[in-house]
């Protein structure tokens, strides 16, 4: 049984050769959405600096909305991962199903509130007036495609749980290169297509996302992957659902007040962009910065989420004292992997921002982003690693409080208060840099306690 050959290799496998067999595809996954975004940055850099800026801008709010529903699908994994690796593949099977259903239900009203907010939204985030209209445009028909992004969300996560990384990363993969296919027919109106700008990047997004998530369907209810979903394990099960949100609502909380709190980020860099410089400089700057650490991210995020299916499994055979050495393990290499990136973005900076857009005063703020913010990255690779070994065990409550300490209780202060202080927007820089230190002590801390160590399938398993 091909479900049963991939948990044995998950609980008693070498760790490091188990760890690069999941992690490379989801690397391989994570690069090529970096790709889009690089390539999104790139087509959009070319019709201006307010254009580039409006997808940076819509994200965060995007991700809020995303955000609850992604406590769920934490929730739903750390159930179907325990229960693979207790052997109970029935039960893994009926969660599966609980998941997925009420991922449906609940994207379809994210998105129509998305929609419809979108407007209040924006304008309380400070968007300025040159970069509004698109970042409005663009954010709308984002929320409209939610449905689909949220079910193919499921979909990835479900996958990962019992350990099967390579088939969501196909059709990742076939998405995103259709995305990067048709963004410039949208954007600029090639061979015939509607010339749409800003909002043709949104609608390329939209379309692809909906592709995968058909796909990703079939595939679940026809039963070509380890979970086979049918009509009966769809139906609302209100017993499983309670244990779904006792788990998934604090991940929730965890991962909606960390977009919420990107979103009063983005209200900050747009207020003190504006008081000591240029707000459109300071938020482009920032938008370029995010596409280049995702890149560095892609190979920590790949191994951390790979760390995931195998902590997951092997706290549910309770192999606790594995799980600990995995995420250790984990922990040391993503440090490594984001010392190096770190150092090729400091030592190539200049020609990488000048790629996107060739405008001095954004090379300019680059230069305060390296020298106040860049070394604390290897940082944020240990306070990953931790704050998955959290969610994966199922301590979903240790992620929320993690998530909204570094944020809340550490980033924004530091940045708005160094910001005033200084009157430069180095300050924020170096309040951004300096929460992402001290979030990886406070989590490495929490980890080395042990406080994870135990089953959330115990009292039904």
């Amino acid at each position: 049984m091909k479900l049963e050959k991939m948990r044995d290799q998950i609980i008693s496998g070498p760790i490091v050769k188990t760890l690069i067999v999941l992690a490379y595809p989801l690397i391989i996954n994570r690069l090529v959405q970096v790709l889009y975004n690089l390539t999104d940055t790139f087509w959009l850099g070319k019709l201006g600096r307010e254009q580039l800026a409006a997808p940076g801008t819509a994200w965060p709010l995007v991700w809020f909305f995303m955000s609850l529903g992604m406590g769920f699908a934490t929730a739903g994994f750390a159930f179907v991962s325990q229960y693979v690796g207790a052997k109970e593949y029935e039960k893994a099977n009926r969660a599966a199903g609980a998941l997925y259903s009420l991922m449906m239900l609940f994207a379809i009203g994210v998105g129509l509130f998305g929609v419809v907010s979108a407007p209040y939204l924006l304008n309380f985030m400070n968007v300025s007036g040159n970069v509004y209209p698109y970042a409005l445009d663009y954010t709308r028909v984002i929320f409209a495609g939610i449905p689909f992004s949220f079910t193919l969300f499921a979909f990835n996560f479900l996958l990962r749980a019992i350990g099967d990384t390579k088939t969501p990363v196909k059709i990742n993969i076939a998405t995103v290169l259709l995305n990067l296919v048709l963004d410039p027919f949208f954007i600029f109106g090639w061979a015939g297509f509607p010339e749409l700008g800003v909002t043709g990047a949104a609608v390329a997004t939209m379309l692809s996302n909906s592709l995968g998530s058909v796909v990703g369907g079939y595939l679940l209810f026809r039963g070509k992957v380890g979970i086979h979903l049918t009509a009966e394990s769809l139906k609302p099960d209100l017993r499983f659902y309670k244990r779904i949100f006792r788990v998934g609502i604090p991940a929730s909380v965890g991962s909606s007040t960390t977009a919420l709190g990107f979103v009063i980020l983005t209200r900050i860099i747009f207020t003190l962009g504006g008081q000591f410089g240029n707000a459109d400089v300071a938020f482009a700057t920032y938008s370029i910065t995010n596409r280049l650490t995702n890149f560095m991210f892609a190979f920590s995020d790949g191994i951390s989420m790979a760390m995931g299916t195998m902590v997951g499994q092997t706290v549910g055979a309770k192999l606790y004292g594995r799980a600990k050495a995995i995420a250790e393990r984990t922990m040391l290499i993503n440090f490594t992997i984001l010392g190096v990136g770190t150092l090729f973005f400091i030592l190539f900076r200049v020609p990488i921002f000048n790629f996107f857009i060739n405008d001095p005063a954004i090379t300019a703020e680059s230069a305060k982003v390296v020298k106040y913010f860049a070394a604390s990255l290897p940082f944020f690779g240990i306070f990953s690693a931790v704050n998955n070994v959290f969610q994966s065990s199922g301590h979903t409550k240790k992620s929320m409080f993690l998530s909204i300490a570094r944020l809340w209780g550490i980033r924004l202060p530091l940045s708005y208060g160094l910001g005033i202080l200084v009157k430069d927007t180095a300050g924020l820089w170096l309040g951004m840099g300096l929460s992402n230190i001290i979030g990886a002590i406070v989590a490495l801390t929490w980890f080395l306690t042990g406080s994870w160590m135990s089953r959330i399938i115990e009292d039904n398993g």
